[in-house]
């Protein structure tokens, strides 16, 4: 991971931390009805902002190249959104009959239907040296948390659509127009998208402390911070051992983008999705807690294990160049 990179996660944790310090200080400023009127800025603006800013970023000529590991690509997909939250499901089944707070045991089941981001896992997976570019499917993470609310789902839908979709679909337009420029001068979409989630973490947080009846114990915040910690570090071992088998015909470097990007989970579009799919719950800041927790777990895990895996890749391509037949 650059140094640039790893500085600017660094401070966008920091970040995180203020706003919910700030948000516990003064949590009227960001309530609904509040001088940041949050029911408009956040729900509408900031959310399309972050999604407008992604389709300018995304390099539609990457994703058809990523569409070309299809093999790679079907696997991510099915262990992210279909194993993983099905795992994690089953697990809490067992967490259910445990004093473990049960809004988090929520927010722990969102974690598992959250898509690969397109930030972390490629960053380091460029680390390493392995292949990148992991398309996230939106319907499918809908279909996982549309059924955990009380909101409709046509409401979901179609908020999604109008806050996701289209500033997406919009962003990729202009791109067309202007990529040249974009290229050139290369606008920090990293800080605009950071800045615009670190107010909508503030709003959540807000709603939260302004609501004397939600009380977090300690004991339930520590169980969760090490359950997520051992979820990753679990997975991560899991897909290295199912990608590494001899017949399951990926390469070292495929190994190491499905290690990443089938374990890592999107704090961009995680947090504006609760924000829309529970709209109104007075325990979002509580089902969100778990997902703040889970993106500096995997930066964390992620980066200290990157060493280990580039050296075992290095090791393993220089084994299948010695044992390639002469010609």
């Amino acid at each position: 991971m650059g140094l640039l990179d790893r500085m600017r996660k660094e401070w966008f944790m920091l970040g995180i931390v203020l706003v919910i310090a700030g948000a516990k200080l003064k949590p009227s400023v960001g309530v609904n009805g509040g001088p940041l009127k949050p029911e408009i800025t956040v729900t509408y603006i900031a959310v399309a902002t972050i999604f407008f800013n992604s389709g300018l970023s995304l390099k539609t000529e990457e994703l058809t190249s990523a569409l070309m590991h299809l093999k790679l690509h079907l696997f991510v997909q099915i262990f992210t959104l279909a194993f993983f939250p099905a795992t994690i499901w089953l697990f809490l089944q067992f967490l259910s009959i445990t004093p473990i707070n049960e809004w988090l045991l929520k927010g722990l089941q969102t974690v598992g239907c959250m898509p690969p981001p397109v930030s972390s896992a490629v960053i380091l997976t460029k680390a390493v040296g392995g292949n990148e570019g992991i398309i996230i499917t939106p319907l499918l993470l809908l279909l996982f948390l549309g059924s955990s609310s009380s909101v409709p789902f046509s409401s979901i839908f179609s908020q999604l659509f109008m806050t996701v979709v289209v500033p997406l679909i919009i962003g990729q337009i202009v791109r067309r127009y202007i990529k040249d420029w974009l290229e050139r001068k290369k606008p920090p979409f990293g800080a605009v998208s950071s800045s615009v989630l670190l107010m909508i973490i503030y709003t959540t947080f807000c709603d939260t402390f302004s609501n004397p009846n939600i009380d977090l114990d300690k004991f339930s915040l520590i169980v969760i911070v090490f359950i997520i910690f051992s979820i990753q570090l679990s997975f991560m071992i899991l897909t290295f051992i199912f990608s590494t088998r001899n017949n399951s015909g990926f390469t070292p470097a495929d190994t190491v983008a499905i290690i990443f990007c089938s374990t890592h989970k999107s704090l961009t579009l995680g947090i504006p999705m609760l924000k829309i799919v529970f709209a109104g719950h007075e325990h979002l800041s509580l089902i969100s807690v778990p997902l703040l927790i889970y993106h500096p777990a995997q930066i964390l895990l992620g980066s200290v294990l990157v060493p280990t895996i580039k050296s075992w890749m290095v090791s393993r391509q220089k084994g299948v160049k010695l044992t390639r037949p002469m010609v």
